[in-house]
């Protein structure tokens, strides 16, 4: 038998070693993808606990906000320093932490709408209310009122735009085409798709606004309206006859077991001077029936940060929506 020639034994050399190269490789990203596997599966497992953990959180929650209403029929107070205050929640691994907030004391973007036998229409008075809060928080007056009749057109049923408002056409022109929801609000956030709201003036209102699943005009309750919420305050009166500071100083003033009456509340000479309308009167109110829930679980490097409104009335309170991940 011949020996195989030098040429031939460099040939085989180099077929054996190409062939270890390839079969590291296969075994390098076999490896990766086990471990990315494991990685999403550990994160998978990690997020679903934590979303349960986030659900226990809001039954407790609810349970606590039926005592809190329960305790007062007549009216929901501070007693108790329960609003915007985080408490921690046992678990058995992580941490977890709930926030409850009053979920009324906001302007409700439902509120530029009425309900009615032929669907949702325009309400002057929540637009109004609407205008007012965003020149308190410094838009202009000539930005606001497009931004108001638009969110009115926007959530209401017809197809016909209000004078300065935003129906099909003003927003089939746009980069990326859409239509206007003609329905309420479903989230704040979705004010942003609404036409004349840009980023600086949704960054002013992100705060101050929420959709609450009913068309009726913000129903804030002066037992928990805060006295850095004066702009709430403020809006109720467009006329601009009640300055920010003045609204900020009789919240502050307020007594630390409520006003126990609307009556007292509207009594003080401040207010009386006001001339309140009837829809003004019965807008404020001395109990809560909205609560938002802010919600936080941590499993080692998986964080789920989650908000949910509940409604506390009539019982068993609720959650009526949820959402995951970054607030907008």
């Amino acid at each position: 038998m011949m020996a195989p020639r030098p040429s031939e034994r460099g040939a085989a050399l180099l077929s054996v070693l190409l062939m270890v190269a390839v079969l590291a490789v296969i075994a390098a990203t076999t490896l990766d993808r086990i471990a990315l596997s494991t990685k999403l599966s550990f994160n998978g497992n990690a997020l679903a606990q934590a979303r349960m953990f986030n659900y226990a959180a809001e039954s407790i929650a609810a349970a606590r906000i039926e005592d809190l209403i329960a305790r007062d029929a007549a009216q929901t107070t501070l007693a108790g320093d329960w609003l915007g205050q985080e408490q921690i929640l046992p678990i058995p691994v992580g941490t977890a932490s709930a926030t409850v907030r009053d979920g009324g004391n906001c302007f409700n973007l439902n509120s530029v709408v009425t309900e009615g036998e032929g669907g949702y229409q325009a309400s002057p008075t929540g637009q109004e209310q609407f205008v007012a809060l965003m020149v308190v928080l410094g838009v202009t007056e000539g930005l606001a009122r497009p931004v108001a009749a638009a969110a009115a057109d926007w959530a209401d049923s017809d197809t016909v735009p209000l004078p300065s408002g935003a129906e099909d056409d003003a927003y089939r022109g746009s980069v990326q085409p859409y239509l206007p929801a003609n329905r309420p609000f479903v989230h704040p956030s979705e004010l942003r798709a609404v036409k004349g709201v840009n980023p600086a003036i949704y960054a002013k209102l992100r705060g101050w606004i929420c959709a609450l699943p009913e068309a009726v005009l913000s129903p804030l309750n002066v037992n928990t309206l805060s006295p850095e919420q004066a702009p709430l305050l403020v809006m109720l009166f467009p006329q601009k006859t009640l300055s920010p500071v003045s609204a900020r100083a009789y919240l502050a003033k307020r007594p630390a077991s409520g006003y126990g009456s609307l009556i007292r509340f509207w009594g003080a000479p401040e207010m009386a001077a006001l001339e309140p309308s009837s829809l003004v009167q019965e807008q404020v109110q001395l109990t809560s029936k909205y609560f938002l829930l802010d919600t936080k679980v941590s499993l080692g490097e998986t964080t789920l940060e989650g908000e949910a409104m509940i409604v506390g009335t009539p019982a068993p309170a609720r959650v009526i929506w949820r959402s995951w991940g970054e607030r907008e």
